[in-house]
């Protein structure tokens, strides 16, 4: 495993875990702010795994455009979070 592999699957651990205990603060607290912090992390776990897929596992298909799919939703789920809890 080179140090790259191993940087990009410690990222998509970091993301998985903080997604699993924001999940977990938030089915304790039932804040909504901890609901879209949740799933801005599931997505960028997700822009971690297609991350892994595209250059370590498959390097001849090309993920971009779901990496970009889903730091979008990741950005805009966040954003959408935000604005409802300032209103």
């Amino acid at each position: 495993m080179t140090a790259p592999t191993a940087v990009y699957l410690l990222c998509l651990a970091t993301s998985l875990a903080c997604a699993g205990l924001l999940a977990r603060a938030y089915l304790r607290a039932r804040t909504s702010l901890l609901l879209w912090t949740a799933l801005c992390f599931a997505f960028l776990a997700l822009n971690n795994l297609f991350l892994v897929a595209d250059l370590v596992v498959f390097p001849d298909i090309d993920f971009r455009p779901l990496r970009h799919a889903s730091a979008l939703a990741a950005i805009g789920v966040l954003l959408f979070g935000f604005i409802r809890e300032a209103e």
